[in-house]
């Protein structure tokens, strides 16, 4: 029996960017200028989870059985009302609940010696109420502001969502150096849609040599949107106002549909010195992505009709005696055309580009790649690391307004820790950690608050220092 509980709350402060001016050309009190460095947006997170599970083992089945809850909320506030309104055309105090509660079982049968079969289920409802005060001018039929007086818009609203899964899967052994699993999952969700799909996979593991591992699969994926960022907005309510949106139509984010094929093979070059390559390609319908639209950092899901996903990831590792040596290379593109769920989210004109053009998602990098390096010292048990992640920048639009046209410009990152066991006689002994995130303290930008649904700018984490303690029992 094992019972996991966690809980986290964050204060977050919004970062700005300073020497920027309102362009709206509005006035509000009275007022028509603010500094950009003066807003002072903040938001608060709260997550609770807790897993109880249950395993067992009776002759040749072996099963799991949980149940969890998990309680999430999300409460963002504008600094400066006036300051919103002037930047944004609306100041928002937005509020994101989300209760899910659910089992999940999975088992596995020794049918024989060349047959497992492996079957599961899972079975989640989860409650997601939402509530927003908008701050806005009114405006008149040509969109001039009226008075500089804003007016208070409350909006609010709740929805019940289930999910449903169920796979059934056997994994049979060909041959010693053969391996082939097969099988379907069927998914249904009831959430502002209703959808379901029967996916099949295969795969297959081929081992011509004790050093040699080749495979290569083919999987049907189906993804329901992520409930709890779904909102049901009010889009009338912002008629004749600052906020009002260029486009009205709000279709509910779909699943996304995908057919994903992948190759791999691994070598063993020599003792301790290990090598691997993989290739995959998706094919999606209603790809999935997520946008954050407005002032507070709320994502907000909606589907791309067709997407293309492709890439080749390359490993290499090497271990000897108390030192041990990895490196990763991963190339990828990622694009998506068509936006046909949350419209009113986007302008007109990027809609119309998107719907006749394959486009980068924001969050494509076009190269990734991490190294490391760990010593554990023979005598003290003490183990340090140093590690090294780098990437080429994820997508920004470009100067003469592509959408995810460019991007932005490389960044690399140095992490070190140290971990150090003591042995104190109770139970499996005590454990000592400390963490340096962002050893060399380098500044970089992860978004600029440019692109497809990036609607603020993002940096990646200064020099952080962590620590951490263990008890085994």
């Amino acid at each position: 029996m094992t019972t996991i509980l966690g809980a986290s709350r964050g204060q977050f402060q919004i970062p700005q960017v300073a020497g920027q001016t309102p362009s709206l050309g509005l006035t509000v009190n009275g007022i028509s200028d603010f500094a950009s460095a003066s807003l002072n947006e903040n938001q608060h997170q709260i997550n609770n989870f807790g897993i109880f599970a249950w395993q067992k083992r009776v002759r040749d089945i072996d099963f799991q059985i949980a149940g969890f809850s998990r309680y999430s909320s999300a409460y963002f506030s504008p600094g400066d009302p006036i300051g919103d309104i002037l930047f944004n055309g609306i100041a928002q105090t937005a509020y994101r609940q989300s209760w899910a509660s659910g089992v999940q079982g999975d088992g596995s049968w020794r049918a024989s010696p060349d047959h497992t079969v492996r079957s599961g289920f899972y079975i989640q409802r989860e409650r997601s109420p939402f509530s927003t005060t908008s701050n806005v001018l009114p405006v008149d039929e040509n969109g001039v502001q009226t008075t500089d007086q804003p007016l208070s818009i409350f909006d609010s609203g709740s929805k019940t969502g289930w999910l449903y899964s169920y796979y059934l899967q056997d994994e049979w052994q060909v041959f010693p150096t053969l391996t082939v699993n097969f099988g379907a999952r069927f998914d249904q969700f009831a959430q502002f849609l209703s959808e379901r799909q029967l996916s099949p996979r295969v795969n297959v593991v081929w081992q011509p040599t004790e050093t040699t591992t080749l495979t290569a699969g083919y999987s049907r994926y189906f993804v329901p949107p992520p409930f709890e960022l779904i909102a049901a907005p009010t889009i009338s309510l912002f008629a004749d106002t600052t906020a009002a949106p260029a486009v009205t139509l709000d279709i509910p984010p779909k699943a996304e549909r995908d057919h994903y094929f992948n190759i791999a093979a691994s070598q063993i070059i020599l003792p301790g010195l290990k090598a691997g390559i993989e290739a995959y390609y998706k094919i999606a319908s209603n790809l999935l992505d997520e946008g954050q639209f407005g002032a507070p950092i709320l994502l907000t899901p909606f589907n791309y009709e067709k997407g293309l996903v492709r890439g080749v990831e390359l490993t290499l590792s090497y271990d000897i005696e108390n030192w041990s040596f990895y490196g990763n290379f991963a190339a990828s593109k990622a694009q998506g055309k068509n936006i046909v769920s949350s419209q009113f989210n986007f302008d007109p004109d990027e809609l119309a580009f998107i719907a006749g053009h394959y486009i980068h998602l924001d969050h494509d990098q076009t190269y990734t790649s991490s190294a490391g390096v760990k010593y554990k010292h023979p005598t003290w048990n003490t183990r340090f690391a140093v590690d090294l992640t780098a990437g080429s920048g994820l997508r920004a639009t470009s100067p003469g307004g592509t959408p995810n046209g460019t991007s932005l410009p490389g960044y690399q990152q140095v992490n070190f820790s140290i971990v150090q066991p003591i042995e104190t006689g109770i139970y499996r002994g005590l454990e000592l950690r400390f963490d340096i995130i962002n050893l060399l303290d380098q500044v970089y930008l992860i978004r600029n608050g440019t692109g497809v649904g990036v609607g603020a700018p993002q940096f990646g984490p200064r020099r952080t220092f962590l620590a951490g303690l263990t008890q085994r029992f």
